[in-house]
């Protein structure tokens, strides 16, 4: 493939991933607060994000396999569909008040969410070598579009169908759908590996490779993180005094900070090495706990809400161009889902935590929980940096 159309693939790429962030903003900026309003438990009212997470966690494993037997392409159209009945069915349990269906729906979404992750990957896969690190993080970047389109189209339509909020915002989230599939009809991808390509190494193998620890563990502390406090954060406001509105603009200008860093984090990481970029992503994410502890004022969510965003930028990006390098082409489905698997299982495990410990506990020990894990994940840095980042990455050999 010619460099100009690896690029061009690589954009359409961006396209696939803005249309998915931008319905996973919507979910975020929404579906806690109708988990909030349909839940007679309230300590309940995360749990449609915790089933989302969950089915984007068991899609991890399968989505491998659907890879490598059927391509790219059909994968990623199979995990489109999941999305669009997902979002049908959320729009049928808004309409019915019925918080099972609610949480039920969130499921197949999950699914597709988790296969729709791949595309991160993909585009690593399409590009030429040296344009690696910034195809990863330009697909990211799709999801700067999703910042503002996602909270807006709550904005614009909860109302719509009033007295039923919200039901037109899952109608145009699943018109969105139907773009993705343009976007897969066009976009060139690899195709599926003979059968006598073989595996390469197995799992066990790779779960001992330093690379995939810490790049697993980089991600996974990064997301986990942000989807804790991230999570919760409409609920907070709510009980603040804030409107459906006023959250809104905080997700937006959260998934803002989340995205629009990667036009240059590939870059950052070309310079100063993938170990460094996880480290300032930790510190930044600290910081969003220390705005937090300091006041719940509007500028105060607004505030540690980007510094949220920021720090998942640099912390998940780093660590999934990390991911991409030191495997085979047999190898890289399995390092790659195996990674996801790792990091959306954290993820679910905060999604589930994430109502409990706000409602048992309060919003500043939700606040603090996340010190932990990127401390830890700090922690592990310099074992990357030992060797110099990129020549501590181990690369595939026979001996392996």
């Amino acid at each position: 493939m010619s460099r100009a159309g690896s690029r061009r693939n690589v954009w359409l790429l961006v396209l696939c991933m803005s249309t998915i962030q931008t319905i996973a903003t919507a979910q975020v900026t929404m579906a806690s607060l109708i988990g909030h309003s349909l839940a007679e438990d309230k300590s309940l009212a995360t749990l449609p994000v915790a089933v989302w997470m969950s089915g984007t966690m068991a899609s991890s494993l399968p989505a491998a396999l659907l890879f490598r037997r059927f391509g790219r392409r059909t994968g990623f159209v199979a995990g489109t569909l999941m999305t669009m009945v997902g979002l049908l069915l959320a729009g049928l349990a808004v309409w019915r008040a019925d918080f099972t269906l609610f949480v039920a729906a969130s499921l197949p979404y999950g699914l597709g969410f988790g296969i729709s992750q791949h595309y991160r990957f993909a585009a690593a896969e399409v590009a030429d070598v040296a344009f690696r690190p910034k195809a990863v993080s330009f697909v990211m970047a799709g999801g700067v579009v999703a910042a503002i389109l996602g909270p807006e189209i709550v904005r614009q339509t909860k109302d719509l169908f009033g007295p039923v909020l919200f039901l037109a915002s899952y109608g145009v989230l699943a018109l969105l759908v139907g773009l993705n599939l343009l976007w897969l009809v066009v976009v060139e991808l690899p195709a599926p590996l003979p059968p006598a390509a073989g595996t390469g190494r197995p799992i066990g193998a790779m779960l001992k490779s330093r690379k995939f620890i810490i790049a697993a563990g980089a991600a996974a502390a990064g997301y986990g993180a942000m989807n804790l406090i991230m999570t919760s954060t409409p609920i907070e406001m709510l009980l603040c005094g804030f409107t459906v509105g006023d959250s809104a603009r905080v997700i937006q200008w959260h998934a803002v900070a989340m995205f629009a860093p990667s036009f240059f984090t590939g870059e950052l990481i070309r310079r100063f090495g993938h170990g460094r970029v996880i480290l300032a992503g930790a510190a930044l994410t600290a910081l969003c706990t220390a705005v937090a502890l300091h006041g719940t004022s509007y500028p105060h969510f607004v505030v540690a809400l980007v510094f949220l965003g920021l720090g998942w930028n640099l912390m998940f990006i780093a660590g999934s161009a990390l991911q991409v390098e030191g495997w085979s082409a047999a190898e890289r489905p399995k390092a790659q889902a195996l990674n996801d698997l790792i990091v959306f299982s954290v993820v679910t495990t905060t999604a589930f935590g994430s109502g409990a410990v706000h409602y048992e506990l309060g919003w500043a020990a939700l606040n603090l929980s996340i010190l932990p894990a990127l401390l830890a994940a700090a922690a592990a840095v310099p074992l990357l940096l030992r060797g110099g980042d990129r020549r501590a990455i181990e690369a595939p050999s026979a001996g392996r």
